[in-house]
């Protein structure tokens, strides 16, 4: 794990998904990100309302969770695809984006339809950090692997293939150096951060898609 980078438990409430905070630096135009909604427990209330309001980006409506209480009880603000706004009626400090959107310096997102329709990842470009964090694009498989799954709940298998290979040509050249993902860590059994980023990358946008039940 990185400095300033932290995991949240898996949330039953996003289907076990896993969270992720990356610390900002308010001095640098950095804002707080956090990745998909975790667990409303008190303890990670307090920890989020301890630290400067940021960005809650939710990669897909499979993170939602409790972003409504969540926001509630933090003022952060929340981004998400537009064509999953709709889940969101009503929500305060909601911005949407369509394709490819700059959320702030070094921070960019994707949309990448495929798991849900409005799925999206995150890119992260800043002095000392080069990482994505790829919601459920891509699904840990093993010790230092992810894929592209098909699962019961995958809306467009195709569009998931294509996202990746999308992905591919919208980051720099060498970028990632490192992916975070949101499903399956458990497969991972050891560092939940996944290195080589970009030359994984380009290995799975020349595979096809895999299925699991």
């Amino acid at each position: 794990m990185i400095d300033g980078l932290w995991l949240f438990a898996p949330n039953r409430e996003t289907q076990g998904g896993s969270s992720w905070l990356l610390a900002g630096d308010a001095a640098e135009g950095h804002p707080e990100l956090l990745v998909d909604c975790p667990a409303l427990t008190e303890a990670n209330l307090a920890f989020l309302q301890a630290r400067e309001p940021g960005w809650i980006v939710l990669t897909s409506r499979e993170g939602h969770g409790r972003v409504r209480r969540l926001q509630e009880a933090t003022g952060w603000r929340v981004v998400v695809q537009e064509q999953e706004a709709y889940l969101l009626p009503g929500l305060q400090q909601l911005e949407t984006f369509a394709h490819a959107h700059a959320l702030a310096a070094g921070l960019e997102l994707l949309w990448t339809p495929g798991p849900t329709p409005g799925s999206c990842v995150v890119a992260v470009r800043r002095p000392g950090i080069d990482g994505l964090f790829c919601g459920r694009l891509l699904l840990a498989v093993g010790p230092g692997a992810l894929a592209p799954l098909r699962t019961a709940r995958t809306f467009h298998g195709p569009r998931l293939q294509r996202s990746v290979a999308a992905l591919l040509s919208w980051l720099p050249s060498g970028s990632p150096a490192w992916i975070a993902t949101g499903g399956g860590l458990g497969a991972l059994r050891g560092s939940q951060l996944v290195q080589n980023g970009a030359q994984m990358l380009k290995s799975l946008a020349e595979t096809r898609v895999s299925s699991i039940s």
